[in-house]
């Protein structure tokens, strides 16, 4: 070995210091064993097309791991579907109870609205038709959360077997198999890398030897011992070289020999795992044929029925038979007992016979909005009726004539007297404006008696007075 380096004449027949030159051969060899290394790694567009993936090819050790890992995530997305049509079965339900609610809340809207007539039924078949779409919704529901998440377990159940150490049976089964396959050929690949590296840093030896022989030839003042060293260590280096390469070459070819072997061992378990895999995508389409047919509500029969129903009681809607009934119950179709002239008379005082009590006139009003009792017991309360005519005094005998009395002027008014407090039986809504209103249970006072026609005037706890049915009430305590 020498001490000391002469500066050689560089590309540009210029001197130049001698570590420029061997750095940059140096960074050369480097820079080829990288690429050499990268070989089987660098991806061209043919890579692609073959199926290699971004992360190295399968045949590489260690990437089985990811088909491996497809059967964690296989069991991972069985829990996801399960939870994915749990959310849309809450969807369904929420809906069908939105429907439900929607449908209540105006029906007792429109059955207190001023609607009437065949209009009145063509807008609560919109509310029918909305709880039969909630009922529908709800057997969606149903099948999702279900009988469809229910499939989706069992199925998961006996695919994945769980170990009592942690993870799946499937899993370590997948893991074993390849790591046994790829074991030999790892260890086949680990010697060509060995002998592959030997080579090159043999091949890099005899590279800085030639190098600095080459230098000390145009260096006068090296010795020819020297010299013949430096020759001696480029011979020994092209030994080592040789042999290296051999060893490299028969490792090599001993890898390649043994990858068929390789390839099929690798195979028959990528194909255990394809199978397994194949049975979750096919069941996985299964139920997502089932969800398809428990959320497609167009094929059932009950979903056509609601709408033709509805469209059939838009089409009853019949305006002149509106405007006919409103005619005659509120508009100039109604009775009328026009006032006469009647004169007073002792026989207008005797009682009335049992077949004109039992005779019904045409001026009965039904009193109407009647609601349930607060004790859920549907009660129907009694007919009563109001008219004006005075005639009507005549069906009234001695006894049964309310308490009249004559004022200063002449004319009868009611007999005022001390509070009763008393109890509605039943709902009534006031007809006219001189009319209470009140709901069953409710107090009031009553401060008239009843008058020829079943009437009392009475006082709200609001303060309120007005004329009330008189059977529609009775006194607190009795």
């Amino acid at each position: 070995m020498f001490t000391s380096w002469n500066s050689p004449r560089n590309h540009s027949g210029q001197l130049g210091p001698p570590e420029h030159s061997f750095f940059s051969l140096s960074a050369a060899l480097k820079s080829a064993k990288i690429l050499c290394c990268k070989k089987t790694r660098v991806m061209s567009s043919e890579d692609d097309v073959a199926g290699e993936a971004p992360g190295g090819s399968f045949w590489e050790a260690g990437n089985y791991r990811r088909t491996v890992k497809r059967v964690d995530d296989g069991h991972r997305l069985c829990n996801d579907l399960i939870s994915c049509f749990q959310e849309r079965a809450k969807i369904e339900k929420n809906y069908a109870q939105q429907l439900t609610d929607w449908s209540r809340k105006w029906r007792t809207a429109v059955e207190k609205g001023p609607q009437y007539g065949t209009l009145e039924k063509t807008w609560h078949a919109f509310l029918t038709a909305a709880d039969k779409l909630s009922e529908i919704h709800l057997e969606v529901r149903n099948h999702l959360a279900g009988e469809d998440a229910d499939k989706i377990k069992a199925w998961q159940k006996e695919a994945y077997h769980k170990q009592m150490i942690g993870g799946f049976k499937e899993t370590k089964e997948a893991e074993d198999g390849f790591r046994k396959a790829q074991k030999p050929w790892v260890k086949k690949l680990k010697d060509v890398e060995t002998s592959k590296k030997n080579y090159h840093t043999a091949r890099k030896d005899e590279k800085t030897a030639q190098t600095r022989e080459n230098h000390a030839k145009a260096d006068s003042s090296i010795s020819q011992e020297q010299l013949r060293k430096l020759q001696e260590r480029v011979e020994k280096c092209a030994q080592e070289v040789e042999k290296c390469k051999d060893q490299y070459e028969k490792m090599l070819d001993e890898l390649n020999r043994y990858n068929p072997r390789y390839m099929e061992d690798m195979e028959q378990v990528f194909e255990g795992c394809q199978e397994a895999e194949c049975k979750r995508l096919c069941f996985f389409k299964e139920m997502f044929l089932d969800l398809h047919q428990h959320l497609n509500i167009s094929t059932n029969e009950s979903f056509h029925a609601l709408y033709r129903d509805l469209y059939q009681g838009i089409v009853a809607a019949d305006d002149q038979e509106d405007l006919k009934w409103w005619r005659n119950t509120h508009g100039p179709g109604m009775a009328m007992n026009w006032p006469q002239f009647e004169e007073w008379t002792l026989e207008t005082q005797r009682p009335i016979s049992k077949k004109e009590k039992s005779s019904k006139s045409a001026e009965d009003v039904t009193l109407t909005s009647i609601v349930p009792t607060r004790d859920g017991v549907s009660q129907t309360p009694p007919q009563t009726r109001r008219g004006g005519g005075k005639e009507d005094m005549s069906e009234w005998s001695d006894d049964d004539t309310p308490k009249k009395c004559l004022a200063a002027n002449g004319h009868e008014e009611d007999i005022t007297v001390p509070g009763v407090q008393v109890r509605a039986l039943y709902d009534y809504t006031g007809q006219e404006a001189d009319e209470l209103s009140f709901k069953a249970g409710e107090e009031l006072m009553k401060i008239s008696e009843e008058d020829e026609q079943g009437w009392c005037k009475g006082q709200l706890c609001t303060g309120q007075v007005g004329l009330y049915p008189a059977n529609y009430v009775k006194r607190v305590g009795s």
